[in-house]
């Protein structure tokens, strides 16, 4: 009895360490990516359903859903454990990965920006301009038109007086 609830102790300051790492997922993609007030309510709301699924899910998993003090006295220790001793590592070393990532693809995309803009001026830029151009002619082809049919009618109108 005792050595299931040491396990199951045991079980439940793992959980804490994963919600841990689970915040620290979140607070490193604020920090390495700008967000919007809107992505972080989302991001916020995301946490909170994925830590309250991860402990259910241990609850009826491991203890049958039985609830008891100990399991969530070993999720907030888990968890203190991690943000106390861990934590500020992983931030770190992550962070500094993703922007060394960053600048890495930032320069491996460059070619092909430079292609892109190439290719744009080359192809895109004139069918752009014929495309700007022909709707134009259409455009004054119509109110030319308009202007011709109500002058044609004015005439008619003061031939017939």
């Amino acid at each position: 009895m005792v050595s299931n609830q040491a396990y199951l102790f045991l079980v439940f300051i793992i959980n804490g360490i994963v919600i841990g790492l689970l915040f620290d997922f979140f607070r490193i993609a604020r920090k390495v990516f700008k967000t919007n007030d809107m992505v972080t309510y989302i991001e916020d709301v995301l946490f909170w359903i994925l830590t309250g699924a991860t402990i259910l899910y241990s609850i009826f998993t491991f203890n049958n859903g039985e609830l008891r003090l100990f399991m969530f006295l070993g999720i907030l220790l888990g968890a203190f454990v991690y943000m106390v001793f861990v934590s500020s590592y992983i931030i770190k070393i992550n962070v500094k990965i993703i922007n060394m990532l960053k600048e890495v693809f930032g320069v491996l995309i460059i070619p092909f920006k430079i292609i892109y803009k190439l290719l744009h001026k080359v192809f895109l830029k004139p069918i752009n301009f014929l495309f700007i151009n022909i709707r134009k002619g259409f455009t004054n082809f119509g109110k030319n038109l308009f202007r011709n049919l109500k002058i044609s009618k004015k005439q008619k109108n003061i031939v017939k007086n």
